[in-house]
């Protein structure tokens, strides 16, 4: 590699660095002025560890409920079909009918995982 290529590589990533820089320094600066204004009035409440609206009540290594991961699975499977959707109706007119019976196939597999889920009593709570 000659000398011009790398001189026109490094001038293609400079902007790059240039913003990387700049806000990792006004990040660090934003970070440093809030401990160093902001108020500081810590107390028991304040320091006291968060759960959910309620107070810990058992040690924190306890087993979840095989619910709360039914939950969190639903959400991946959901969220992940919307993530694909949108590319898929912005190159519909470019994929066609076969990108449409992929789509349909694809949307029937998570259908399926859907009513699995509400009929092992997933979206139940007590």
């Amino acid at each position: 590699m000659n000398a011009g290529a790398t001189e026109t590589m490094l001038g293609n990533y400079l902007p790059i660095l240039i913003f990387l820089s700049v806000t990792t320094v006004m990040g660090a600066a934003f970070i440093i002025l809030g401990k160093l204004l902001g108020p500081s009035r810590p107390d028991a409440e304040k320091n006291s560890p968060y759960e959910c609206g309620f107070e810990a009540f058992e040690d924190c290594r306890m087993k979840f409920d095989v619910r709360y991961y039914l939950v969190a699975i639903l959400f991946i499977i959901f969220d992940l079909e919307i993530a694909f959707l949108f590319p898929w109706a912005v190159a519909l007119d470019s994929i066609g009918t076969f990108g449409l019976l992929a789509m349909a196939i694809f949307l029937g597999v998570l259908v399926i995982g859907f009513i699995y889920e509400w009929k092992k009593g997933a979206l139940e709570w007590e």
